[in-house]
């Protein structure tokens, strides 16, 4: 399946040219293969799975064949209010509706035919629960557990998950793991459960640099990549595309460029990108980016924009009116033991569980912890605006630090002084000392402080809601009354995390139709070029109305670009103008 540049003939010709081995990529590439159809993936980094690889991977596709598990209330017409809530008209309707008709169908696909699996998690909702439509659970899919020895030597070929993410050097875990592991000494089901990953990961060790069990991410690239094996796919890694090949206009294939060597290869029915999008671009971070513009991101490397270059020079556009060009989370900042650094965002484990409080440099609140990681950091670039924010800080106190964390130093941790040697955390015999630590004025951070305490008392938290939401409360800690989270900030020593701005992922993409096909100006489409993932405007614009909501559509528009690209599509009308496209 992996080759070399040396071993593609000159001048071959494939069904299906796929730009990018993330996600999306890769189920382009499988919906291809599966139909038969001959496919090249070229990835320009070393290794495949993109962002997805480092991501849990959670697919949001409303009413899929896996919904009725978990929840019996849900329906097309629910969720598209909910998006038509949360969205607005910062996105095509026709490509909302379009999403939510062929998500099922994509995912009905994968089960039925690919090694693809998914399952839903009993509680997992959607983000904006404020907004009419929005449901508790049914929407969100995570991959099931891969085994990947079935991979061979294929396994190295994926991107390694977060290292901060794993435990032990690398046993990948995901939430039903976490929920196990914690409770191994309360229940036998857990204690089975636990020994048994931890016993693999041990015998995985003995005779692999990492575990073979992949959750998550990895998971699903995994078994993307099993199933392109099996159909004869092939894949080229640190590959880049340096010129589209054109006909009248159209896109016929590539040219490929390894080290010092080329190719052309031409594309029999379309060239799909989804190389990840814009967020490593030289200029175009800093041009769509909020200021200050972040300096880290917890994204895949390959995320160059080279291909919307390529796009764009054939007269292609990236999409316009989005609420942000890209997609948030908080993140902290640690040196590893061999130098690189750890960009580890934020997204559920402390923000939202009580005990936690966030300020801004002078000590004061400017945020609800317990909302979505994108308000999160959106809240942070606004509130900039009129006084310093960031970076910001998390602060909680002894017993908030032991029973949930904080950013890397994980739970229960009881050696704190590599994270005190470092500066990654900062502590405080009291809140006036951990306020003079931090430069903040040490009387408005303890009333801060106080205000949370009397807070937690009530249950109200009458400055930001905090926990007024399902969304908010699922993310607490339900032994925690009579608000799941808020809790006391009361027990020395105290401890902060500083926070800062990081993106997660592209809003801002190329204009796309219907069927994933690349627009130009005028709104035609350029033939043989299709687009998906990050690559694509986001159908979301720049909005995060749950979780997985970029992972969703990426599948889905494969998906759908797959259909129009083979001829299976039942209908294949042209784009229609809408101001949103134009705007």
């Amino acid at each position: 399946m992996f080759t070399t540049l040396d071993t593609v003939p000159a001048d071959a010709t494939y069904d299906i040219v796929v730009v990018g081995a993330g996600g999306g990529g890769l189920a382009a590439a499988v919906f291809a293969a599966i139909a038969g159809k001959s496919v090249l993936v070229v990835e320009r980094t070393d290794h495949v799975g993109g962002t997805t690889a480092l991501s849990a991977a959670t697919t949001w596709i409303p009413n899929s064949m896996h919904a009725g598990k978990v929840a019996t209330d849900d329906s097309l017409e629910k969720a598209a209010a909910f998006l038509t809530g949360v969205v607005g008209n910062r996105s095509p309707a026709h490509l909302r509706e379009a999403f939510l008709k062929s998500g099922p169908e994509a995912i009905a696909t994968l089960e039925a035919k690919t090694d693809v699996r998914f399952r839903p998690y009993a509680t997992h909702p959607d983000y904006e629960q404020q907004v009419e439509g929005a449901t508790m659970r049914g929407r969100a899919l995570e991959p099931i557990p891969f085994d990947g020895r079935e991979l061979g030597g294929d396994l190295a070929r994926i991107r390694p998950p977060i290292p901060e993410f794993t435990l032990f050097g690398g046993m990948m875990v995901d939430r039903t793991d976490i929920g196990h592991l914690l409770g191994l000494k309360k229940s036998w089901t857990s204690f089975r459960h636990a020994a048994a990953i931890l016993c693999r990961y041990g015998l995985d060790r003995l005779k692999s640099p990492r575990g073979t069990r992949l959750v998550m991410g990895n998971a699903l690239v995994g078994r993307l990549l099993l199933t392109l094996r099996k159909h004869g796919g092939a894949v080229l890694t640190g590959t880049s595309v340096s010129e589209f090949l054109t006909d009248a206009g159209n896109v016929t294939g590539v040219v490929l460029t390894q080290n010092d060597r080329t190719r052309r290869i031409a594309a029999r029915h379309g060239v799909v990108l989804a190389a990840g999008g814009f967020n490593r671009h030289k200029t175009r971070r800093a041009e769509l980016l909020s200021a200050p513009t972040p300096a880290l991101s917890p994204s895949a490397p390959g995320h160059t924009g080279e291909m919307q270059d390529l796009a764009i020079g054939l007269g292609a556009r990236l999409g316009e009116g989005n609420l942000d060009n890209a997609y948030w989370a908080p993140v902290s900042v640690r040196k590893r033991p061999d130098g690189s650094t750890a960009v580890f965002p934020h997204f559920v484990l402390d923000r939202s569980k009580p005990g936690t409080v966030c300020v801004d440099p002078r000590g004061r609140r400017f945020v609800n912890e317990s909302t979505s990681y994108h308000l999160f950091v959106r809240a942070m670039f606004e509130a900039n605006q009129s006084a310093p924010t960031i970076p910001c800080y998390i602060i909680t106190d002894a017993v908030g630090l032991r029973k949930y964390g904080l950013g890397q130093v994980r739970m229960g941790t009881k050696n704190l002084k590599p994270y005190l040697d470092d500066g990654y955390l900062v502590e405080g015999a009291t809140v006036a000392a951990l306020a003079g630590k931090l430069g903040i004025d040490a009387a408005t951070l303890e009333a801060t402080i106080a205000n949370m305490n009397a807070y937690a008392k009530t249950g109200v938290d009458p400055e930001f809601g905090r926990g007024t939401t399902a969304y908010h409360r699922a993310n607490g800690d339900a032994s925690q009354s009579p608000n799941p989270t808020l809790g006391p900030i009361a027990t020395g020593p105290f401890y902060a995390v500083s926070l800062q701005p990081g993106d997660i992922g592209a809003a801002t993409g190329l204009v796309i139709d219907e069927w994933a096909r690349v627009l130009d100006g005028e709104n035609r489409p350029i033939g043989g070029l299709y687009a998906c993932g990050n690559e694509a405007n986001s159908i979301m614009g720049g909005t995060y109305p749950g979780p997985g909501i970029t992972i969703g559509p990426a599948i889905t528009f494969a998906y759908r670009a797959m259909q129009h690209a083979l001829g299976q599509a039942q209908t294949a009308a042209q784009p229609r103008p809408h101001r949103a496209d134009v705007a």
